[in-house]
C-alpha cells in the first residue's frame, strides 16, 4: 500500500508538470499541420502551456472532439465543460436552465446512446490505443484529455496515425480516475476505492484494472516506455462498461432531478401595488435619514417621517393636523440635536403625540430601539394596542414588558427595531439585562410618562435609578419626560441635563366647581375666598333617597347620562362597586332601554372570558349603562369595558384614582366623591390629574369637574385648589432599603461601579445628589454611601477587596474619605445577585434565604399548610391571625387538606 501511495505521488507530481493543459490542446496543430520552420514556436508554446499549468483557477472552454472515422458511425461532438474551482455558494449549473436539444444534458444523452451502442467499436478502437502505447516511437503531438467526473480518459496520437495507417479516437473508460486530481486529494481517492472493494463492490475488477493502470502510466513517465497486458479479458470489459455507464448514468439523473427542481421551484408574487408602496416608504424612509443627518430646517413630508405616518394618523386616530405648541416643540433645535427633553402642558393638551412622533423618527430614521415607561398596567396595554397598528404598518416590533409579560434580556434583531413599552418596575429591570448584555448603546430612545411620579414612594426610587443608570452608562440615548404636573422642573433639569418646554394650551375649557350640601360653586382664582357662588341643586330627593345618596350623586349623574359619559372617582375599590350598585337602584327603568341589545351583548362576552362566573354588581348594573373601573378586575375584563365605554354602551363609570393617570377614557362631567385617596388626603397633582379627564379633545366642547365636600374639609380644600403643584423630592434615601441600597447592589452586580469613589461618583449624579442640600441636614451623601455599603457588607450581600490605586487616593483626596475606606472595592455574592436579580426586598432577602433553607429540611408535604407559612409575606405577617387550633388538628384529619381550612384571616 505504502509503495503504492508513493507511486500515485510521483505519477501525480510528475504528471502535473509535463502534461499540457487544455488550453494548448484545443489550439494545439497537428503534425501534418506543422510546418519545419515552426518547430521553435511549438517549443515556445509548451513553455508556455507549463506556465499556465501551475495557477490554481484553471478557466477552460469546452473542447469537440470530432472524428471523422468511428467504425462508420456518423460524426458526434462531445463537449467538455469548464474545469474551475467552485465557491459553496456558487450556481453549479450556469446557464443550463433548459431541456432544449441544444442543451448540454441533451447532448451528453445523445453522446452516452451512441457511445453505449457501439461496444465492438469501442473494444477495436480500445485495441489500436494500446498497440500505439506499447510502440516505441511515441515522442510527440500526443494530445490526452481525461474527465474526472466521467472517468474517460481520450488520447488522440497523430504520429501513430499517420504511420499505422487508423485514424480513429480512443475512448477509455476509467483509464487513469486521478490523472487530473490535486495530489493532496489522491490517497482520499485510494482509500475510497479500498472501502469500496472491501464491501465487495462490484467493480472490483474496474479497481485492479485501474492500479494496473496506474502501474504502467508510473514506468511511462520517467522511461517513455509502456508495458501493458497484451490481452484484455472479456467480462472485465463488460463489468466495467456496465459501472461505467451507470456512473455517467447517476450523475446525469442527478443533474436532471435538481435542475427540474429549480424549475418548479416557485417565485413569490407580490401584486405591484404593495410593491410601489414599499419602493415609495423606503425612499422617504432615506430621505429622512438624510434630513435628520445632515440638520436641515427641511424635516421632509411628515417631521422626517414618510407621509404614510401622517395617513396612518388620519385613518386610525383621526388627526389630520398638529396644535401649534406640537409643531413648536418638534421644530425646537434641542429636539433637533438630540438633547434630553422635559415638556408640560394641562392633561389633554396632547403631549403624547409628539413624545409618538420623536418614537417614530428613532425606530425609523435613525434605526435604534425605543424604551416607553408608563406607570400603570392598564396605561400600558392600552398604548400597545393603539401602536401594534403602526408597527405593523411600518415594520417594527411594539413589546409589552408589563406584569408577568417581558424577555429578559430583550431578543436581539438585526432588520426590525423594537418598541418596548413597560411598567416603571419592568422598564428597570429591562435596562439592567441590557447594560448586563452590554446593549444599552442599542437604545437609542427613552420616553417617560408622567415623569412627577419620580418623587411618589418606592416607584419613584426605582424610575430615579433607571434613568441615572442609562445616563451613566449610555452616552447616545436621548430621554424625553413628560407631565402635566411639575413644579420644580430645575432639579429635574440638572438630573437629566435637559431642555425645557412648557405651554398651558387646552384645547377643550375645563371648568372646577365645588358642592358643599345642596349648593355648588365655580372655582375663581379672583374670588377673595377662591370660589363663587354657581347654582342649587334641583332634584327631588324623598328621605329615603337622602339616606342612600346623601351626596346626591344621582342628581349630579342624571344631568349627564346617557347621552353623554360621566366619571365617578372613589377612594377606594369597594366604595366603587357599592357606589355603582347604589346609583343603580335609584335610576329610573328608562336607562334600562338606552342601547339595550349592546348592553345584553357585553354581559355576555364578560361571562364567556370569565367562564360564567359574572360578577354579581356588575350584572346588575351594565344594564343601566354603569360598571365599576378598578385593578381587581382582569385584563380581558378591563379591555371589554372600556371598549363599551368608549362606544358609548356603558355611559358611567365609578373608578379609582389609577384611571386618571393617562388611560384616554374621558368624560363630559368628572365626580370626586371625596377629596381622600385611601385613607391620605387628595394633594394637588393628584387633583389635577383626575379634573384633567374631563373634556377631552375631539370628543367633548367642554369639560367640568366637580368635587363633593362635606363642611369640615372646606378650608383644607380651598387650599388645595389654590396653592401651586407640590414640588417632586427624590425618594431614594427615604425608601432605603428600596432605594439606595438596592440601587447600590445592582451598581455593583453589574459592574457599573465597584468601589466607592466610583459609587460616590454615581450618586452625585442622580437627583438626589442634585437635591442632597435640601434633603440632607444631618448626614453627608458621603456618609450615607458608606454607612449603605457596610449595611450591604454585614448582610452578606457584598464582599470586599482591598485595592489601592493612584485615582482612588486622588477622589479621597477631593471627597475628604478615609485612606483606609478607600482601599477597598465590592464584588456581589450569590445571595446579592440572587436578591437584585429577583427584585426581593432586601430588608427581607437574608431572613427568606434563611427560613427557605430551614424549611427544605423538614418540608412536610401531607398539606399546604407548610407551604403557605413559608410564602406568607413579611410585610403581611402582622397583620395574619391564624387560629393556631388548626394546625394543632390537622394531622388528625388527613382527609382535609385542603387551604381553605387553614382559618387565616386579615
Amino acid at each position: 500500500m505504502d509503495e503504492g501511495c508513493s507511486r500515485i505521488r510521483r505519477r501525480v507530481s510528475v504528471r502535473k508538470r509535463n502534461r499540457p493543459s487544455l488550453e494548448s490542446v484545443s489550439a494545439a496543430p497537428t503534425a501534418a499541420e506543422l510546418k519545419p520552420g515552426d518547430e521553435e514556436k511549438e517549443e515556445e508554446d509548451e513553455e508556455m502551456v507549463a506556465g499556465s499549468r501551475r495557477r490554481k483557477t484553471m478557466d477552460v472552454q469546452p473542447v469537440e472532439v470530432q472524428p471523422r472515422h468511428l467504425s462508420n458511425s456518423p460524426e458526434f461532438h462531445v463537449p467538455f465543460p469548464t474545469f474551475r474551482n467552485i465557491d459553496s455558494e456558487e450556481d453549479l449549473f450556469g446557464d443550463y436552465d433548459s431541456f432544449a436539444e441544444n442543451s448540454f444534458l441533451a447532448q451528453v444523452d445523445d453522446l452516452e446512446q451512441k457511445y453505449l451502442q457501439l461496444p465492438e467499436h469501442r473494444k477495436h478502437a480500445t485495441d489500436h490505443a494500446t498497440e500505439d502505447l506499447c510502440s516505441e516511437s511515441i515522442k510527440h503531438n500526443t494530445l490526452s484529455m481525461t474527465t474526472v467526473g466521467d472517468c474517460t480518459e481520450l488520447k488522440i496520437d497523430e504520429h501513430t496515425k499517420n504511420q499505422s495507417g487508423h485514424d480513429e479516437v480512443s475512448i477509455e473508460p476509467a483509464t487513469d480516475v486521478l490523472y487530473d486530481i490535486p495530489s493532496s486529494q489522491v490517497l482520499f481517492f485510494e482509500n475510497l476505492y479500498n472501502s469500496s472493494n472491501d464491501l465487495g463492490d462490484p467493480s472490483t475488477e474496474e479497481r485492479d484494472w485501474n492500479s494496473s493502470s496506474h502501474k504502467t502510466v508510473n514506468k511511462e513517465l520517467p522511461i517513455n516506455n509502456v508495458e501493458q497486458p497484451q490481452q484484455t479479458d472479456e467480462s472485465s470489459s463488460k463489468v466495467r462498461t456496465s459501472s461505467d455507464a451507470n456512473r455517467r448514468k447517476s450523475l446525469k439523473d442527478h443533474l436532471k432531478n435538481t435542475m427540474t427542481g429549480n424549475a418548479k421551484a416557485q417565485t413569490p408574487v407580490f401584486s405591484r401595488t404593495k410593491q410601489l408602496k414599499e419602493t415609495l416608504l423606503s425612499e422617504e424612509i432615506n430621505v429622512a435619514k438624510k434630513t435628520i443627518e445632515s440638520s436641515l430646517d427641511d424635516l421632509g413630508p411628515f417631521y422626517s417621517l414618510p407621509s404614510k405616518v401622517r395617513d396612518l394618523y388620519v385613518q386610525f386616530k383621526g388627526i389630520e393636523k398638529l396644535y401649534e405648541w406640537q409643531h413648536a416643540c418638534l421644530t425646537l433645535n434641542s429636539v433637533q440635536e438630540r438633547k434630553n427633553l422635559i415638556y408640560s402642558l394641562p392633561t389633554s393638551g396632547g403631549k403624547t403625540l409628539v413624545a409618538e412622533i420623536l418614537m417614530l423618527q428613532e425606530l425609523l430614521c435613525r434605526r435604534k430601539d425605543v424604551l416607553m415607561i408608563l406607570p400603570y398596567v392598564a396605561i400600558v396595554q392600552e398604548k400597545i394596542s393603539g401602536l401594534s397598528t403602526f408597527g405593523i404598518e411600518l415594520g417594527f416590533f411594539v413589546e409589552e414588558y408589563a406584569g408577568s409579560k417581558g424577555k429578559f434580556p430583550p431578543i436581539k434583531r438585526r432588520e426590525k427595531k423594537s418598541l418596548y413599552i413597560a411598567t416603571i418596575e419592568k422598564g428597570h429591570s429591562l435596562v439592567n439585562s441590557l447594560i448586563e448584555t452590554e446593549r444599552i448603546n442599542s437604545l437609542g430612545l427613552v420616553v417617560v410618562d408622567e415623569l412627577h411620579m419620580i418623587g411618589e414612594g418606592s416607584r419613584g426610587a426605582i424610575l430615579e435609578m433607571t434613568l441615572a443608570k442609562i445616563l451613566y452608562t449610555s452616552k447616545t440615548t436621548q430621554i424625553i419626560g413628560m407631565s402635566a404636573t411639575l413644579n420644580n422642573v430645575e432639579d429635574l433639569q440638572e438630573f437629566l441635563q435637559a431642555e425645557y418646554y412648557t405651554s398651558q394650551f387646552r384645547p377643550v375649557e375645563l371648568k372646577e366647581y365645588l358642592k358643599i350640601k345642596d349648593a355648588i360653586y365655580e372655582v375663581d382664582s379672583k374670588a377673595e375666598n377662591g370660589m363663587t357662588f354657581s347654582r342649587l341643586l334641583n332634584y327631588k330627593y324623598s328621605d329615603t333617597l337622602k339616606k342612600m345618596d346623601p351626596d346626591h350623586l344621582v342628581a349630579l349623574v342624571t344631568e349627564v347620562i346617557p347621552n353623554y359619559s360621566c366619571l365617578v372617582f372613589c377612594p377606594t375599590k369597594k366604595n366603587c362597586e357599592n357606589v355603582a350598585a347604589m346609583i343603580c337602584k335609584i335610576l329610573s327603568k328608562e336607562y334600562l332601554k338606552h342601547k339595550e341589545k349592546e348592553k345584553h351583548e357585553v354581559i355576555k362576552n364578560l361571562k364567556n372570558i370569565s367562564s360564567g362566573n359574572l360578577c354579581p354588581v356588575l350584572k346588575h348594573t351594565i344594564p343601566f349603562g354603569v360598571a365599576y373601573h378598578h385593578s381587581g378586575l382582569t385584563s380581558d375584563e378591563r379591555k371589554l369595558l372600556e371598549e363599551a365605554y368608549s362606544a358609548g354602551v356603558l355611559c358611567l363609570f365609578t373608578c379609582t384614582s389609577t384611571l386618571a393617570a393617562g388611560v384616554n377614557l374621558p368624560a363630559r362631567r368628572v365626580i370626586l366623591r371625596a377629596p381622600y385617596v385611601a385613607k391620605e388626603f387628595l394633594k394637588r397633582n393628584q387633583y389635577k390629574q383626575m379634573i384633567g379627564r374631563a373634556g377631552r379633545a375631539g370628543i367633548d366642547s367642554t369639560g367640568e369637574s366637580i368635587l363633593i365636600l362635606q363642611e369640615k374639609d372646606k378650608q383644607q380644600v380651598l387650599e388645595l385648589i389654590s396653592r401651586p403643584l407640590e414640588n417632586c423630592y427624590s425618594q431614594l434615601v427615604q425608601e432605603f432599603t428600596k432605594g439606595i441600597q438596592t440601587l447600590f447592589l445592582s451598581l455593583i452586580g453589574l459592574k457599573i461601579a465597584t468601589n466607592l469613589g466610583d459609587i460616590y461618583h454615581f450618586m452625585s449624579g442622580t437627583f438626589f445628589g442634585v437635591q442632597q442640600k435640601i434633603l440632607l441636614k444631618e448626614r453627608s451623601l458621603w456618609e450615607i454611601t458608606v454607612e449603605s455599603l457596610r449595611y450591604l457588607t454585614e448582610k452578606g450581600l457584598l464582599q470586599k477587596d482591598t485595592i489601592l490605586t493612584e485615582k482612588g487616593l486622588l477622589q479621597k483626596d477631593t471627597i475628604h474619605g478615609s485612606e483606609e475606606e478607600f482601599q477597598y472595592s465590592f464584588h456581589i455574592t450569590k445571595l446579592g445577585r440572587a436578591s437584585f436579580k429577583g427584585t426581593i426586598d432586601l430588608a427581607y432577602c437574608d431572613s427568606l434565604y434563611r427560613d427557605l433553607k430551614k424549611g427544605l429540611e423538614g418540608l412536610v408535604l401531607e398539606s399546604l399548610l407548610h407551604l403557605i407559612y413559608l410564602t406568607t409575606p413579611y410585610d403581611m405577617a402582622s397583620q395574619c391571625n391564624p387560629d393556631w387550633m388548626i394546625y394543632f388538628r390537622q394531622p388528625a384529619q388527613p382527609s382535609r387538606t385542603k387551604c381553605g381550612c387553614s382559618g387565616w384571616s386579615l
